[in-house]
């Protein structure tokens, strides 16, 4: 509707294009809540289930000037990990945020880095300094772990049930 009843350069904007206008950012708004809304219960869960989280400290500022832009900004990447570091701080967790640079090319178990990126076809990666095979997800959410200096043996999952109880004793 917009596009319709644009002015032309140096005109004003008609009642109708104000109108659109009004129309178009009511949407933008409903849409942007949301995502909001999306963020904090996705986050809420993730926090409730686990004790201590390592996220990439991910920032698509490189993407403003290109289609992936408009992408990164539907994933509403920046709204999740706004909204999983307050739930963390309001929960009591711990939320530790890593730099993304070589996640995936580090090996988990000894560190080494291979010397070429992985295709995203190739979805195992393979260390070629002590010979470990891992599917490439896992690799390099043990290495954001390692990063964060917490525990890669508890990243299989959640806590089971009781965890606590057993920790105390």
């Amino acid at each position: 509707m917009m596009a319709r009843r644009k002015p032309t350069c140096g005109q004003t904007a008609s009642k109708g294009y104000r109108q659109a206008q009004h129309q178009a950012a009511k949407l933008h708004k409903k849409v942007a809540r949301q995502r909001q809304d999306t963020a904090r219960k996705w986050a809420k869960r993730v926090v409730r289930d686990h004790d201590a989280i390592a996220v990439e400290d991910f920032r698509p500022k490189f993407l403003a000037k290109t289609t992936m832009a408009h992408k990164a900004a539907d994933a509403a990447i920046g709204a999740t990990q706004q909204a999983l570091l307050e739930m963390g701080r309001k929960h009591g967790r711990d939320v530790r945020l890593v730099h993304p640079a070589h996640t995936t090319m580090d090996c988990a178990s000894c560190g080494a880095r291979t010397k070429h990126a992985l295709p995203l076809s190739e979805r195992t990666y393979t260390c070629t300094a002590c010979g470990v095979v891992s599917p490439r997800d896992k690799n390099s959410a043990r290495v954001m772990l390692v990063r964060a200096g917490l525990n890669p043996a508890g990243a299989e999952g959640v806590r089971p049930p009781g965890a606590l109880l057993q920790e105390a004793a």
